[in-house]
């Protein structure tokens, strides 16, 4: 049993479910996705239920599908990140609110205001996400007719988070006098101008906004591949993870950890919550019938789109009822791609069956009562597959209710889970440090060692 270790919980709520059917499902609310009365209960539940944070991932094209798979679909219609999770800041106090943000198709200036503004308003409890955008769709939205190449997506993004974190460090913590006597507003010499300029972005700045509550709101990863691994050990403190299987979990949290160490980062400032769809019965049979009706939900129009997605290829001309050709190297997610084969050839899955997983949720998933899913997330928690999870609802409310009502408890029973907020920022639920103002910590050092250097010796 786990003594010392906290499990860590993030909710994925955009879209509000993951699962194409969760909109179906008896008793769910159709538009969950693009309610704000709804999306505020759920927001407030998960508060009551302690969760570290509202995890809200983003699109920037409707997906790329036929009008007669795409009108199936519940996440068409979404709002906007910044715009729910500002509104979500009035009516919640402690939980932590995440939002995607592309390093592809936005600037740094632009994410960095954002998320500044978000964190002051919020007191502390931004966090961000990057990602590279993946869909080839996208692009058309903003006046390109040709995808970045992944490699090129990753060194943007590795450049695009060095400017943010730079803007963040424009002021000084104190450079804000505010001395009404003297007419100073703010103190000159606690003003930093980053004047970047790299291989694929120029950015003077200084940011006009204070830095924000926590330093610099939190950030959060998601990619798998190689070259994702290596940016969230350089950059994230939290990783929003893909492994289906605790072994596989294994293996992840101890590659990225150590090469954490290999960069000079100390491992315990990243936390790795893999995503984790989860389904809560009285017995295992009533949790596996759910799962079973949601999945009978799915109509094969959207499963076999969604799996196109996924692979980044069209496989709709081949025999459904055949085995996955194999899938060419494409520019898009290269760890979705690498996953859904590698679930195809496991399983021994024909296109049918694994377009019916595609559309339903074909990763992680504890399908079962309270105590047997605590169970999977302790061992998950002992073995060092994962310091906690992102967990997605099969419908709403419903699915929540019943992890937060029954799940949360056994967790708390167990002394894995707290039974409240112990601080008020995102960074005190994940137990991250606040990270010290680069630029004007450095110079402190300076001036320190040169004070150092004019003492007489002996």
């Amino acid at each position: 049993m786990s003594q010392t270790r906290q499990l860590h919980l993030g909710a994925f709520m955009r879209p509000v479910s993951i699962h194409t059917g969760a909109w179906r499902y008896p008793g769910a609310w159709p538009d969950a996705n693009f309610n704000l009365a709804h999306i505020t209960r759920l927001a407030r539940t998960l508060e009551a239920a302690k969760f570290d944070a509202f995890f809200m991932a983003d699109h920037l094209a409707v997906l790329n599908m036929p009008i007669e798979a795409l009108k199936r679909s519940h996440t068409v219609t979404s709002f906007e990140p910044f715009t729910l999770l500002s509104a979500l800041a009035m009516v919640t106090e402690r939980i932590g609110l995440v939002a995607t943000a592309s390093t592809t198709y936005d600037e740094p200036y632009h994410i960095a205001r954002r998320f500044a503004s978000l964190d002051h308003i919020s007191a502390g409890r931004a966090g961000w996400n990057i990602v590279t955008t993946g869909n080839p769709e996208t692009s058309f939205n903003f006046g390109s007719d040709q995808h970045l190449a992944h490699a090129t997506r990753y060194a943007r993004a590795r450049e695009f988070y060095d400017v943010v974190t730079g803007l963040w460090d424009s002021w000084a913590d104190d450079a804000f006098v505010r001395d009404v006597e003297q007419g100073l507003f703010f103190d000159p010499d606690k003003l930093h101008v980053l004047g970047h300029e790299g291989e694929h972005l120029s950015v003077r700045g200084p940011l006009n906004i204070g830095r924000p509550v926590q330093g610099w709101p939190v950030i959060v990863q998601a990619g798998a591949s190689d070259a994702g691994r290596q940016l969230a050990a350089e950059t994230a403190e939290v990783i929003f993870g893909s492994e289906a299987t605790r072994e596989g979990g294994k293996a992840f949290y101890a590659d990225v950890k150590g090469r954490m160490a290999v960069v000079g980062r100390d491992p315990d400032h990243l936390k790795i919550l893999p995503a984790a769809f989860v389904v809560v019965g009285e017995t295992v049979e009533e949790a596996r019938a759910k799962r079973a009706h949601l999945d009978s939900l799915v109509h094969y129009d959207s499963g076999i789109r969604s799996l196109n997605i996924m692979l980044d290829y069209d496989v709709s001309g081949f025999d459904p009822d055949g085995p996955l050709p194999d899938i060419p190297e494409s520019n898009a997610s290269k760890s979705a791609r690498d996953r859904t084969v590698a679930l195809a050839r496991r399983e021994n899955l024909t296109i049918r069956q694994l377009a019916a997983r595609a559309g339903s949720y074909a990763g992680l998933a504890f399908v079962g009562t309270a105590k047997t899913i605590a169970d999977e997330m302790e061992a998950w928690l002992d073995e060092r597959a994962s310091d906690g999870f992102n967990v997605m609802f099969p419908w709403l409310p419903g699915g929540l209710d019943d992890f937060a009502t029954q799940v949360v408890p056994e967790l708390q029973r167990r002394g894995i889970f707290r039974k409240d907020y112990e601080g008020t920022t995102l960074r005190d639920h994940l137990g991250l440090p606040r990270p010290e103002n680069r630029f004007f910590a450095k110079a402190a050092r300076e001036v320190e060692s040169e004070a150092a250097g004019d003492q007489p010796a002996g």
